[in-house]
């Protein structure tokens, strides 16, 4: 089965995908050294060199970021295109719709190639949690504010909100380290038999090429697992949730990781005038939100609606990219939607390759697209929770 665009709209194809090495988030990991403009500017250049496109031909720079502030607080993407020496012509902007935002910098590239209001857009991602720690934009202020606090009081974080999906579902300890320790296993698999290596692009740090992920640990097992403690059972937490089994530890977590993610998109039109072969169709996708207390299954339905919009079911799609940011998320997802596992996160996801923020939607959609070209695949599905009980939805046709 193929898809088109609705008529009178340009189909958006990919014909560049790459990602950087995944490092550790903490000073001593493999890409600290490096100002994240500067990660992303070497991101860029590849991204360029592979394809062979003229960076002039570009339209616009869209970049998912997380933490604006700091060294990633001046438009990112705007510095790292000057860094990489492209035209100065080419503007660029910042996205940020929390995990999701690499994935929105896709959709939004997207609508504005369908739409034709753009030929060639690059779509990218970028956090570096060692430079610039999570939460460090909001300088210890209140985000909510006292109306959202008073019509939802138990609005709590994201890793409680992990606990009571695990609660909702009735996922036990056990589950979700077998689960995490699947997560490693597939990822050290693929990086073994070379399977990351056409995604990645090398990075030269002070210290020297980075061409791996630092993140994987083969060595994972749920009885490894199984020691450590739960992250999240505070005395408040306990006090609040008194019914809560807790279980969810930094091993069955995402991890908090360096990286940088780019891909380059453009009209089917453009593409055939350039002489380029379009390696994947990237379809309108879909947002959705759902209860901020649980904050973690907006995947559900933003999936749904997807589906619904493109009459697909999921048997008809070759893989699932549901973001890990806990191990109780892609297996709620899977266990509703009724998703085989076999296809879901087939090369691992971020509790193995970790989770840098605003970076994690590009990558994910690298991945997928390799994975496809990889195996024969012909659809594959990406969605991911953000905070606030949102979920972006996309879904990605190899043409090859």
């Amino acid at each position: 089965m193929a898809l088109s665009a609705p008529t009178g709209l340009a189909d958006a194809v990919v014909v560049g995908a790459v990602r950087t090495p995944m490092a550790r988030g903490k000073e001593s990991g493999a890409l600290a050294a490096l100002h994240p403009v500067e990660l992303l500017a070497q991101t860029f250049t590849e991204l360029f060199d592979r394809t062979g496109v003229d960076p002039a031909l570009v339209d616009d720079v869209l970049v998912g970021c997380v933490s604006q502030s700091g060294e990633q607080a001046s438009t990112p993407g705007r510095q790292a295109w000057l860094s990489a020496g492209f035209p100065v012509h080419v503007p660029a902007t910042t996205i940020e719709r929390k995990c999701g935002s690499g994935q929105q910098a896709v959709d939004f590239a997207v609508q504005a190639i369908t739409s034709g209001a753009s030929e060639i857009v690059v779509a990218a991602g970028l956090e570096v949690m060692s430079r610039v720690p999570m939460g460090s934009s909001t300088l210890g202020k209140d985000p909510f504010g006292p109306g959202v606090r008073a019509r939802f009081p138990e609005l709590t974080s994201q890793g409680v909100a992990a606990e009571l999906v695990a609660d909702r579902w009735g996922f036990t300890r056990t589950q979700l380290d077998e689960y995490a320790a699947r997560s490693h296993q597939l990822a050290a698999a693929t990086r073994d038999a070379g399977g990351f290596d056409r995604e990645i692009a090398s990075i030269l740090t002070p210290a020297g090429a980075v061409s791996t992920d630092e993140t994987i640990r083969p060595g994972t097992t749920s009885e490894g697992l199984a020691g450590l403690r739960t992250a999240f059972a505070t005395e408040a937490n306990l006090e609040r949730h008194p019914t809560i089994d807790w279980k969810i530890t930094a091993g069955n977590s995402s991890q908090i990781t360096d990286g940088a993610a780019a891909l380059l998109l453009m009209s089917a039109r453009k593409a055939a005038e350039l002489g380029l072969r379009p390696r994947a169709r990237v379809h309108i996708g879909s947002v959705a939100a759902d209860d901020p207390v649980l904050m973690l299954t907006a995947p559900i339905p933003a999936t749904e609606k997807l589906l619904k919009r493109t009459g697909l079911t999921l048997d008809e799609i070759d893989a699932y990219e549901v973001n890990e940011a806990f191990a109780p998320v892609p297996l709620a997802w899977a266990a509703t939607l009724g998703a085989p596992l076999d296809r879901l996160n087939p090369r691992g996801g971020a509790i193995a390759l970790g989770h840098p923020l605003g970076a994690s939607g590009a990558r994910l959609m690298t991945t997928l697209l390799h994975h496809l070209e990889d195996t024969g695949g012909h659809f594959g599905l990406q969605t991911m929770c953000e905070a606030g009980g949102m979920a972006n939805a996309t879904l990605v046709e190899v043409l090859s």
